[in-house]
């Protein structure tokens, strides 16, 4: 869905987008585990710190804004991602199998392999 409208774009290094694929895979092929789930929920979790850092924080250090401007910017978004990760924990804890599989989609939707320079 994403890539038929406008969208905002995170650089992901190659080995969490690898990463991805194989959480995916794994809970498609092998069914939804307490193991499974941790690890969905794991990765939820790096590509949400990666994506917030890239969004909040590299434009700060594009700026070259001073450390302590920096230090108060990653305090606020570190309080940020304590209430998410108990957001999302509760809701990977309560999901059904359906619910898993339409996460599965949406990370597909929106994990995209960089443009060749064709």
């Amino acid at each position: 869905m994403p890539k038929h409208q406008h969208h905002l774009v995170a650089p992901l290094p190659e080995a969490q987008y690898q990463k991805a694929l194989e959480v995916i895979s794994d809970i498609r092929s092998n069914g939804v585990s307490k193991q499974r789930r941790d690890d969905l929920y794991n990765l939820i979790m790096e590509l949400t710190e990666t994506g917030t850092d890239f969004f909040f924080l590299e434009p700060l250090r594009r700026m070259n804004a001073g450390s302590m401007l920096q230090k108060m910017a990653s305090m606020g978004i570190s309080s940020m991602l304590k209430g998410t990760r108990m957001v999302i924990h509760n809701v990977l804890k309560k999901a059904d199998d359906e619910h898993i599989e339409g996460i599965l989609v949406f990370l597909e939707e929106v994990l995209f392999e960089p443009e060749s320079n064709a």
